[in-house]
Parts: structure tokens; sequence; C-alpha cells
């Protein structure tokens, strides 16, 4: 998948990162497939979201009919804006920073995505293809239209690798703590109950995943969602400090 939560049982593979970074350029680099909120019609959505089911679309396309590939399923929200990122300086600052030879840490990432704007993040949710993906994604892709999240996207079927899905739902900020727990209400209140997983988008375009070099831990929060709690709600776990802040 091109983005993913750290791994459960904490191995770390040397550089298996860079693998995952590859694919996640490789996925931006195609063509996405986009409901912009701001240009289209809503009455246009319900068509839409039946005719790109991510379930449906296949990643890489399909030579003989004539599809190309689809690298993103995406709904930006009527809020939607680009934001101001400066992503190529934040590059040219990471690689001063690994010559250095100073620790990698969460703080020193931190440090640079504050200096260069890179302040975006995004909650994942990892799900299996078929009906409770398209459901989920539903689910999503309508509060953004609602305006209660700013945007997200969703990756298309890949029928020879992973048979999961990944949804990204994403807000402006991921050094706002309460913005991000409160992004993760409004997807639970879509009725979405699988574990969750938030990571900042600085970790993305750095190239930092799963079993990187730096034993950083690439999503800063864990939701787990309570059923047996009255009312239902997540608890939410710092992975940077450790503290459950739910």
């Amino acid at each position: 998948l091109a983005e993913e939560e750290a791994s459960a049982n904490g191995e770390r593979e040397n550089f298996a990162s860079d693998h995952y970074a590859a694919e996640a350029l490789a996925a931006d680099m195609d063509p996405w497939i986009i409901f912009d909120c701001r240009k289209t019609p809503k009455s246009e959505f319900d068509a839409w979201l039946e005719s790109n089911r991510p379930s449906q679309v296949h990643r890489f396309g399909d030579e003989k009919s004539g599809v190309g590939p689809v690298g993103w399923i995406s709904v930006r929200g009527p809020d939607y804006h680009p934001s101001d990122e400066d992503v190529e300086d934040l590059q040219e600052s990471w690689e001063k920073l690994l010559a250095s030879g100073r620790p990698v840490t969460f703080q020193t990432v931190k440090e640079l995505a504050l200096n260069h704007r890179v302040l975006s993040g995004k909650w994942l949710m990892h799900l299996d293809s078929g009906f409770k993906l398209d459901h989920a994604w539903e689910c999503v892709a309508r509060a953004t239209l609602e305006g209660k999240i700013w945007c997200a996207k969703v990756s298309p079927l890949d029928p020879k690798g992973d048979s999961r899905h990944v949804i990204c739902v994403y807000n402006r900020n991921f050094t706002d703590e309460e913005d991000v727990m409160k992004l993760d209400s409004v997807i639970r209140s879509t009725g979405i109950k699988c574990p969750l997983f938030y990571k900042p988008d600085v970790y993305t375009y750095l190239g930092i995943y799963r079993r990187n070099r730096w034993e950083l831990s690439p999503t800063i929060y864990e939701s787990r969602f309570d059923l047996e709690c009255v009312p239902r709600r997540s608890h939410i776990l710092n992975k940077v400090t450790n503290l459950e802040l739910t």
C-alpha cells in the first residue's frame, strides 16, 4: 500500500521504507479520479460514486479496454484549497539534516514541517477490497461532500498486489492535536469503527514509511473504537508521548 501504519510486530528492515516511498510516488504521479465539490454539482455525486467504487477501479487499468492506470480516487470538500506547502525546500533541508549527522527524531521532523509550512496530515484506515471498503469510502466521501471533511482519497484495487485498500482522510495541521481528535470524531460519526492511524504528510514527502532506517513510527496517533463503552468513543493514543488522550 502507498500509505501504511507502523508494522505491528515492530520488526525493522533497513530501507524497506524506500520501496513504499517509490510506490506512493508512482500512485501520486498517475492520473487521479477526482470529485471536486467546488466545481461539480452535488447532483452528479451519486452517479460518480457508483461508477468509481474503489473495489472496481483497477490501479493499473486495462490495456484491452483502453482504460489507463489510476493513482487515487479523491473527493475535495467545499472548503478545499491547495496549501502553500514548500515541499521542494523541505526536501532540501531534509538532505542537509541527513548530511549533518544530527539525530532524526519526531521533533526534528516537526521542526522542518513548521519551517516549510508542510502541516497537513491524514487519518488512515486499511480495509480489504469489497463491500465493506466501498461502504466505508461512501461514508467518508459523503461527509466530505457535506463539508465536514476537508478532503479524502482511497486507493484503487491492485489485483496483482495487496488486496487491501487505504482510505486517507485529511486535515490541515498535524500539530493541532484538538483538530486531529475532532477529525477522528467526524470519521467515527459516519459509522466507521475500524482502527485508524494518523500520519503527518511531512513523513510522506520525506519518504518515511514503516521499517525506515531511523526507526521512527510513521504514524503519530492511533485510534481504536470502543464498542463496549457507553457512549461509544475512540481511545486515541499519542504514539510519540505514549499517552492516551481519550
